[in-house]
């Protein structure tokens, strides 16, 4: 496999990452608005642990390739 190839699936992958800590965040916001205070924390935790895990995966496999 090319490693051009490689190193944009993996900025694709932390560009994904962040754009679901993104998400969470907002979603966070909208139920905080709401007056929903627990689920409102449990979704933030929600997309901060997925997209984290996703933005990790991401920057792994860019160091596995050897560009960072």
């Amino acid at each position: 496999m090319q490693k051009s190839l490689v190193w944009k699936f993996a900025k694709l992958l932390e560009g994904v990452g962040l754009i679901v800590v993104l998400v969470g965040v907002l979603i966070s916001i909208d139920l905080g608005f709401k007056e929903e205070g627990l689920a409102s924390m449990a979704q933030e935790f929600r997309g901060l642990m997925v997209g984290g895990a996703i933005f990790v995966s991401g920057y792994l496999l860019e160091r596995w390739v050897g560009s960072r």
